[in-house]
């Protein structure tokens, strides 16, 4: 299950007025981990890094 992003705004702000793990996960109807794993990270963006360059079967040949 993908969380949006407006659930994941809204699990943060239910998470600011002080509402539980639970009460919140009975509002938006999450899994209480996954409402765990949010606000743990916060609204921090996911890292990602570029991948590597592939090898092609003609790079031999092309330089």
């Amino acid at each position: 299950m993908v969380v949006q992003l407006g659930e994941l705004v809204m699990s943060l702000d239910l998470h600011r007025q002080d509402l539980s793990v639970t009460a919140i996960t009975r509002q938006l109807s999450l899994d209480r981990k996954t409402v765990r794993k949010y606000i743990a990270r916060s609204l921090e963006p996911p890292a990602y890094s570029p991948r590597p360059p592939r090898e092609h079967r003609l790079d031999p040949f092309t330089a």
